[in-house]
């Protein structure tokens, strides 16, 4: 196989292995079986271990590697990265409403809610369509940076595509072209199923280990290791709630 021939297969294998990788750990749906995918996931490391200078930072291959850090590095986030303020009961709600009130008393206001993640708040930068950093909320202002274990999770893409129908061809055209050329900041939740933590944590203490507490503990104590091999070896999941960048 020649050096072109080489290139344009493991374009395909990318697109293909992508493609079901978002239909398993993101819709949920399995169109090949597992042998066949490895399969793929098999052809593509082979042939990037024949042509290394092919290797790209979006490659599948690239999830989980290197030495384990030494210490995370400090991020700056570009806009604030802050929690957002629980509510207990029904009149600190009420209390809310009344402060949105007085601040537009003209404003007719609308709701839109949805469940929450109990997970770990993280931001993903794009750049050009490609990962390129992830980090932790830290102090809302500085955060650290956790890339390395974040690219072992199979639902945060290491390159940005356009899925299904956006609201309209104007937006699509400028996230495409954000995609293409610009940079893009992502904010969500690290977060591990209850199904998954109680498997975990049964595994854990047949090898006399201690168990975690509860799901935001291990997903966020999986994400500041600093091995990314352990994050890994840990059935992390990521939701998606906000684009920080204007769209």
């Amino acid at each position: 196989m020649t050096k072109a021939e080489a290139k344009k297969r493991i374009e395909k294998l990318k697109e293909v292995i992508n493609h079901h990788r978002y239909l398993y750990h993101v819709l949920d749906k399995q169109e090949i079986p597992d042998a066949a995918f490895d399969s793929l996931k098999h052809e593509l490391y082979k042939l990037e271990q024949q042509f290394p200078e092919l290797i790209t930072s979006d490659s599948p291959t690239q999830r989980v590697g290197g030495e384990p850090l030494k210490e995370f590095k400090k991020v700056k986030h570009a806009f604030p990265m802050l929690s957002i303020e629980d509510v207990f009961s029904e009149k600190e709600l009420q209390d809310w409403e009344e402060y949105l009130q007085r601040l537009s008393p003209s404003a007719q206001l609308e709701y839109f809610s949805e469940l929450k993640i109990d997970g770990f708040a993280i931001a993903l930068i794009y750049e050009k369509g490609l990962f390129v950093c992830g980090a932790t909320r830290g102090s809302g202002q500085v955060g650290e940076d956790v890339t390395q274990n974040l690219k072992t999770i199979e639902s945060i893409p290491l390159k940005l595509h356009i899925h299904g129908k956006l609201p309209s061809k104007k937006i699509e055209e400028k996230i495409k072209k954000l995609i293409a050329e610009g940079r893009i900041e992502i904010r969500g939740e690290v977060y591990m199923e209850k199904a998954a933590f109680e498997k975990f944590n049964k595994e854990l203490e047949k090898k006399g280990q201690k168990s975690f507490a509860n799901p935001r503990n291990l997903a966020a104590g999986s994400i500041r290791q600093l091995d990314p091999k352990l994050a890994a070896s840990r059935p992390l999941k990521f939701l998606a709630y906000d684009i920080v960048t204007d769209v």
